[in-house]
């Protein structure tokens, strides 16, 4: 790999990244100017990768769809149907999988975006048929469930403030905290006597936000 080509790849994946942390703090909103500044590039380094704000949320979008099916299939790959869902909804977590969900509606949506959703949402349904036939999981959990689980876990509001404090020191505790907190929500996903209220939401309520 050429050195030019190393630093190409090296300042995409910084913009990238940049790019996410961004939206957690900012939500939509967040400025060119701000997620190059994060990156450490320009602005006309950004522009010549991504030609408008909006290609670079997609390219986003799509890793972030990509990394979903990544970690669906190895689920599915675990012989162990708890320990299949439950280290998809970790890794999804982890990954900051909800991070750019303020986007939705904001941006249009790919063939390929679609594409890549629809197979998310087939290894989702397989991931939970499999744990219920298994009767590891509360038979009232439904898939839309589980991705809005994965949307509001996959920030953590207590993290990005220290990051933005540059509290290092506390980062580490954060971060044992917030697995902890994992723990105790994924704990309730397993069968108990306690109903959850209402009826299960419907799919509109997690992809209806991203019509254009």
């Amino acid at each position: 790999m050429t050195t030019r080509k190393a630093l190409a790849e090296r300042n995409d994946h910084a913009l990238l990244q940049a790019a996410r942390d961004v939206l957690a703090e900012d939500g939509a909103h967040a400025s060119v100017a701000a997620i190059a500044a994060r990156a450490g590039v320009g602005i006309g380094s950004l522009y010549r990768r991504y030609k408008t704000k909006e290609e670079l949320f997609q390219r986003l979008s799509l890793l972030s769809l990509e990394h979903w099916n990544d970690v669906a299939e190895q689920g599915l790959a675990s012989p162990d149907p708890w320990a299949g869902l439950a280290s998809f909804v970790q890794g999804c977590v982890e990954f900051g999988q909800g991070s750019l969900a303020p986007v939705a509606g904001t941006i249009e949506v790919t063939q390929e975006m679609s594409v890549k959703a629809r197979l998310g949402d087939e290894l989702l349904e397989r991931l939970i048929r499999r744990a219920h036939e298994a009767g590891v999981l509360r038979t009232d959990v439904a898939a839309v469930d589980i991705s809005l689980l994965i949307e509001q876990l996959g920030r953590s509001p207590m993290i990005d403030q220290l990051r933005k404090q540059g509290r290092d020191d506390l980062l580490p505790a954060a971060t044992e905290a917030r697995r902890r907190l994992i723990t105790i929500v994924l704990d309730g996903l397993r069968p108990g006597p306690v109903p959850l209220p209402g009826s299960p939401p419907g799919e509109e309520l997690f992809t209806g936000r991203w019509s254009h």
